[in-house]
């Protein structure tokens, strides 16, 4: 009893440090601000090959990657998965450079949400009384923003499409968080690489579109990203195992909560009251949802009587 206290203990760390990391990624990324957002992404792509592959080697799971990329179907579930991936990072990191994190976080706060409607639509999952009166709030919350800031609620509803449909990809495809990853980076990494080389040699550099190799501090940042990428799941992946699910679920929205606090306190976003009754009904609604599921956890965890 005591040792799995102690472990779950050590989850709990592993997962806070893990959505400390993605709560604090704008300010990262606020300060590649000088570097275009499609090079940024190609930078993280490309230096988290060889880092994934170092920590595969060490965790002696190379032919886990190898056995992957022998399996078709998994090779063309992880094309799609690279792809949704990819078209993530590039339109947070643009949000972020664009001064827009407080859509960014929305997005990330509705991704559980939609991820649980795709559950129901395309996997046949259930869905309890409770969790469709979640959904519905949120829809309402989404629906008041777009009145007021329709300018960037693409942004939200991208950022929340594009990882809620990573994750559908990522529940269907058996296969390991750190070597999927591998593998995705990896299939994106000949093309990132050519890109990186036509920008460079195309591209003069300047005050507001700097290379690697014009400042050490940049050029730290963006191998750094790769670091960044890999710290954190690492960290979350082995926190997953340690905890229940129902305190997974409700660590994931740290993050964005995070991130929205950076967005209002450090950076100073524009909260306007479109925002406050949207982000009320979003939180209403996680609330809602997260409840339920910790409630039907319990009750499925319940031994039992004869």
């Amino acid at each position: 009893m005591s040792s799995a206290l102690s472990s779950s203990r050590i989850g709990l760390v592993q997962a806070l440090t893990a959505c400390i990391f993605w709560g604090l990624m704008p300010v990262y990324f606020k300060l590649l601000q000088n570097v275009g957002a499609l090079e940024v992404v190609a930078h993280r792509i490309v230096w988290s090959v060889p880092l994934l592959l170092v920590i595969l080697y060490f965790r002696k799971n190379l032919v886990g990657l190898a056995s992957a990329l022998a399996d078709r179907r998994l090779r063309l579930a992880m094309l799609a998965s690279a792809s949704l991936i990819a078209a993530n990072w590039l339109i947070y990191v643009w949000a972020v450079h664009e001064d827009h994190i407080l859509a960014a976080s929305l997005g990330y706060f509705i991704s559980p949400l939609l991820s649980v409607l795709m559950g129901r639509l395309f996997l046949g999952e259930r869905l309890s009384p409770k969790k469709w009166i979640a959904i519905a709030i949120a829809t309402a919350g989404v629906s008041v923003l777009a009145l007021q800031a329709l300018d960037t609620l693409w942004i939200s509803l991208a950022l929340a499409i594009s990882w809620s449909s990573y994750g559908l990809v990522r529940k269907i495809a058996d296969i390991g968080p750190i070597v999927g990853l591998t593998a995705e980076t990896g299939m994106l990494f000949l093309p990132f690489t050519l890109l990186l080389v036509w920008l460079t040699m195309s591209t003069p550099s300047s005050a507001s579109g700097l290379h690697l190799g014009d400042d050490r501090t940049i050029d730290l940042l963006l191998i750094g990203g790769s670091i960044v990428t890999a710290i954190p799941l690492l960290l979350f992946a082995s926190a997953v195992k340690k905890m229940t699910l129902g305190a997974i679920g409700l660590l994931n929205y740290l993050a964005p909560t995070i991130q929205f606090l950076v967005g209002v306190l450090i950076y100073r976003e524009p909260l306007t009251p479109s925002h406050i009754i949207c982000f009320m009904l979003i939180w209403t609604s996680l609330a809602i949802f997260s409840t339920d599921s910790y409630l039907t956890g319990k009750a499925e965890r319940k031994p039992q009587s004869a």
